[in-house]
C-alpha cells in the first residue's frame, strides 16, 4: 500500500497487482494469472478473477477507511450481506448505493449519504465540508486527454479540493501513479461524471 502525498489517503487498485491494471483493462490479461491475488483477501483465485473487475466501489471505500481498512474481499463479503451487490443468472450487479450506505453506517459508523443527483460543483462543497465522495464516472477518466466516451459505470474516490480548485481523486483502475491519484479541473471532470454518488465522513 502507498499513501497519497496530496491527501494522505491510501492508494489502492481493485486488481491486486497495480502493474497489471493496464494489461487487464486494455489487453485482456487473464485476471486469474494475477500473482498477487491472495493479497485481495479472496479465498480462491477463481473468486478473485470473477469479482475483481466489479469492486471499484469497494476499493474506493477501502481507501476512504484509511490504513486500517479490512482486505478488499472482506469488504465484499460484508457488502453482500447488505445487498450492495446482487447476482442474477450469474451476472454480478453493483455497487448499489443505498444498501452500501447502510453497510457503511452499520458496520463502520460512518455518515454515508446517497446523492442520486449531484453536480460537480456540489462535489466541491462536500469535499470542503470534510466529506469524501465516491462518484460515478466513465472508466476512461484515466485517459482524460481523450474525449469522454460516456458517463458512469465506474467509481472513483474524491478526497479533497486543491488550493487552486482542482478535484483530487483516487482511481481504482488507474494505469499508473499519475492516474491512480489525480487532479482534474471541474470542466475536465464533468464530461465523465454521471451526476451521482455517495459521500462519506
Amino acid at each position: 500500500m502507498s499513501s497519497c502525498t496530496a491527501c494522505g489517503q491510501p492508494v489502492h487498485t481493485q486488481f491486486a497487482s497495480p502493474e497489471l491494471v493496464a494489461p487487464i483493462v486494455y489487453e485482456d490479461f487473464d485476471r486469474a494469472a494475477d500473482p498477487a491475488w491472495r493479497a485481495s483477501g479472496a479465498a480462491t483465485v477463481e473468486d478473485y478473477a470473477r469479482w475483481c473487475g466489479h469492486l471499484c466501489g469497494l476499493t474506493c471505500f477501502r481507501m476512504a477507511l484509511g490504513a486500517d481498512a479490512p482486505p478488499l474481499f472482506a469488504l465484499r463479503d460484508g457488502a453482500l450481506k447488505y445487498g450492495a451487490y446482487t447476482e442474477a443468472d450469474g451476472v454480478i450487479k453493483g455497487m448499489i448505493y443505498a444498501p452500501f450506505a447502510e453497510y457503511a453506517r452499520a458496520e463502520f459508523g460512518l455518515d454515508a449519504q446517497v446523492h442520486r443527483r449531484l453536480s460537480v460543483e456540489e462535489i466541491g462543497v462536500l469535499l470542503d465540508e470534510g466529506r469524501q465522495v465516491v462518484a460515478s464516472v466513465h472508466y476512461e477518466i484515466r485517459r482524460p486527454h481523450r474525449p469522454s466516451p460516456g458517463r458512469g459505470g465506474h467509481l472513483v474516490l474524491l478526497t479533497r479540493r486543491t488550493a487552486d480548485g482542482l478535484l483530487h481523486f483516487h482511481n481504482p483502475s488507474g494505469v499508473d501513479a499519475r492516474t491512480r491519484a489525480a487532479d482534474m479541473s471541474v470542466d475536465e471532470f464533468e464530461p465523465f461524471f454521471a451526476g451521482r454518488g455517495v459521500s462519506l465522513r
